[in-house]
């Protein structure tokens, strides 16, 4: 099929308000794939990837939020980005696959060649175009991003095995509890139509199954009906792990940057992966400055246009302060995500933290985590309109919205 032929659908999977859970006290204003990184809601940076597709033709957003959450973002981004994006709202949790599938006939109007398929939170570099080259000669029905970890690491994912010269999918395992391989899946896949004919056929594989425990005994019935629902699948259980070693799957390795975002510590590192990012991809939106009309800026820094920075505060590295934030004079910033409407007086400081919107720090007050990304308390986090008051020290703690400290804490959960 030649280039002009072509049409390209991308999904973009953002799950719902029954996961996330992890997140909170950041998930309680707004849906997580919303969470500004890098000053942008998370599900920009995959959108923003799917943009640079050739001939692509629409994007949609698949989960189970209400659809006014996302009704405000999605017409501003389809308007920025001159492509169609739409919301689809699962009535219900169907799993990866059961979700795609269930919105088969829409993703099939635009009579698509390929299907681009990603999940929200992910953090990369999503290096698409040159992976929908490497599909469309491998001749499969999939490809599967992957990256190389460690070995102590690899548990926690998909662990598969491809073969070195062909790049097939040999063998997949979800989460083993012995060592696979240092190969996993990034949740970033390119399918031609035909994964719909894959995902079919583990509908009827079920109801063939169910209809044999029937016939068999009750006591098989009764077991029956601990499982999984029948519309619940996979994608890697489910599809991948039955079509690998079958040549209708395929690898494409990433040597850049990879994270999952399951954590407010992680979204504070993934903030960082894509500012430095920007360097190669939009530079117009780092900040600079010297100290003298504008603060001293060191590393990769985002400044919405509307935060007022006092001109002897310095900033940097890994900072994001989003929009109607007032930085005030002396303060120092360091690896922290300063959200919308929050103040920040004379002398504090915040490392390693993220402070909710419209909360306000003290002056001389410090905010500080540790830098553990994967720690429950690795980084401190206010909740929404939480007030720290002058010389208060927050060290390693997360804060719920709507409460003062007028005392220093360390290592708690205020609740």
């Amino acid at each position: 099929m030649g280039s002009s032929q072509e049409r390209i659908v991308a999904v973009i999977m953002v799950g719902g308000p029954t996961k996330g859970t992890r997140f909170r006290p950041l998930s309680l204003n707004v849906p997580k794939p919303l969470f500004p990184l890098a000053g942008q809601p998370m599900v920009h940076h995959p959108i923003s990837a799917c943009r640079n597709i050739p001939n692509l033709v629409q994007i949609y957003l698949i989960g189970f939020y209400e659809e006014r959450e996302f009704a405000l973002y999605v017409s501003s981004i389809s308007h920025e980005l001159r492509v169609p994006v739409r919301y689809l709202r699962e009535d219900k949790p169907h799993g990866s696959a059961g979700g795609l599938y269930s919105f088969r006939d829409h993703i099939m109007e635009e009579s698509p060649s390929h299907i681009v398929l990603l999940n929200c939170d992910v953090c990369c570099s999503f290096p698409l175009e040159a992976m929908l080259g490497a599909h469309k000669s491998y001749g499969g029905i999939g490809t599967v991003l992957v990256i190389k970890v460690s070995a102590e690491s690899a548990s926690q994912f998909g662990e598969l095995v491809a073969d070195p010269e062909t790049k097939e999918l040999l063998h997949y395992t979800e989460k083993p509890e012995t060592f696979v391989s240092d190969l996993i899946n990034c949740g970033v896949y390119i399918f031609t139509p035909e994964i719909f004919s894959a995902i079919e056929d583990v509908f009827k594989q079920r109801k063939e199954r169910a209809n044999l425990r029937r016939i068999s005994s009750f006591e098989a019935l009764l077991s029956a009906t601990k499982a999984l629902p029948a519309d619940f699948v996979r994608l890697d259980q489910d599809i991948l792990s039955p079509l690998a070693g079958k040549k209708q799957l395929y690898t494409f390795e990433t040597l850049d940057f990879w994270e999952q975002i399951k954590t407010p510590g992680m979204s504070l590192r993934c903030s960082g992966l894509y500012l430095s990012q920007y360097r190669h991809t939009s530079p117009q939106l780092l900040a600079s400055g010297d100290g003298t009309k504008k603060a001293t800026i060191t590393g990769d820094v985002y400044i919405h246009p509307s935060a007022k920075v006092h001109p002897s505060a310095k900033i940097g590295p890994n900072v994001s302060i989003s929009a109607n934030a007032r930085i005030g004079a002396g303060v120092r910033l360091i690896s922290c995500i300063i959200l919308d409407n929050v103040e920040i007086m004379e002398n504090a400081v915040v490392i390693h933290s993220i402070v909710g919107w419209k909360s306000t720090i003290g002056k001389w007050s410090r905010v500080q985590g540790e830098g553990d990304y994967n720690a429950k308390l690795g980084i401190t986090i206010l909740g929404e309109a939480v007030d720290v008051e002058d010389e208060v020290v927050v060290i390693n703690s997360v804060v719920l919205p709507n409460k003062t400290l007028n005392v220093s804490v360390q290592e708690e959960i205020i609740l």
